[in-house]
């Protein structure tokens, strides 16, 4: 695959592979990409999931104290809150959920046709744990991107190449989707305080050295002796497929973790307390909203 890159402090970790789970009583398959078995050493990562469903879907469910990441990667995803918002996402749109101080949702195939999604979660700080909950709808076709020799950059959150994507953040994430052609050499730069994965949704690459397929996903630890920016290196072989890349980068957060089912703290004790908050109505009551309507 050629010779890598010199990546400016920057390494791979560890590597993960997809594990597929089966069929669920939600969802047709499912996958996890990476779990929170070790938090620290994803942080401020939690956990990335991937699913395809059709009916029933995930009906409505709460959060408190983390952020969702919901990328539809096909079919059509109905999505609905508890603060009234409602729509229909398509293949490359993004929504960006803040589930601050309590949010009830829910997530289903329009039409109860099919979807195809990964889901990831990210960690609020303490001082952000009960913030203002807020929903982001980053439509693909309006989202910056960036075009180089052999690369794509679809630019979610953070700047890269001098350009910013549409995310609003409580934790400073970069995140892009990237295409590369074969025989592609790339370096990516992120800043050097980040802890980056690169899941590789389709193809093969050479991440700083480390050889990956489709469903493998790689880690890149913050780099402690470097100021500014670090890169990661990117070579692709030759062949006639486009590799796809899903790369996020962010700031540990440095935090105990305490999970408790759709809610994330501290401590055990903030736990108890979000579940007694959601029995007595402190989320909002749950909707009895009607599906989106369509033509038949």
């Amino acid at each position: 695959m050629g010779a890598p890159l010199v990546s400016h402090g920057r390494t791979v970790a560890r590597v993960e592979s997809k594990l597929m789970l089966g069929p669920s009583e939600q969802s047709d398959d499912r996958a996890m990409i990476f779990t929170p078995q070790d938090p620290a050493l994803t942080d401020p990562f939690l956990v990335l999931g991937e699913e395809w469903f059709s009916t029933p879907g995930f009906e409505w469910h709460p959060h408190r104290g983390i952020e969702t990441v919901t990328t539809v990667f096909g079919g059509v995803l109905e999505h609905g809150d508890s603060a009234g918002n409602a729509g229909a996402l398509q293949p490359g749109d993004v929504q960006w959920m803040t589930a601050g101080r309590g949010i009830i949702h829910r997530e289903l195939a329009y039409r109860d046709e099919h979807a195809h999604i990964m889901q990831l979660w990210i960690n609020l700080p303490a001082d952000r744990k009960l913030t203002r909950n807020r929903y982001q709808d980053l439509i693909a076709s309006s989202r910056p991107r960036v075009v180089l020799p052999g690369v794509g950059l679809d630019i979610v959150s953070g700047t890269v190449e001098g350009v910013t994507g549409p995310a609003l953040n409580h934790v400073a994430v970069q995140a892009v989707m990237m295409s590369l052609e074969p025989s592609t050499t790339f370096a990516y730069k992120l800043p050097a305080e980040h802890r980056a994965f690169v899941h590789v949704v389709s193809g093969r690459v050479a991440a700083s050295g480390r050889n990956l397929v489709t469903g493998q996903t790689a880690w890149s630890d913050p780099v402690s002796d470097t100021e500014g920016d670090s890169a990661l290196s990117f070579v692709t072989p030759s062949g006639d497929g486009k590799t796809r890349l899903m790369i996020y980068s962010g700031t540990p957060i440095g935090e105990p973790v305490a999970f408790g089912g759709p809610f994330v703290m501290n401590h055990r004790s903030e736990i108890r307390q979000a579940f007694a908050d959601f029995h007595a109505g402190e989320f909002g009551e749950v909707p009895r909203r009607a599906r989106l309507a369509h033509d038949r």
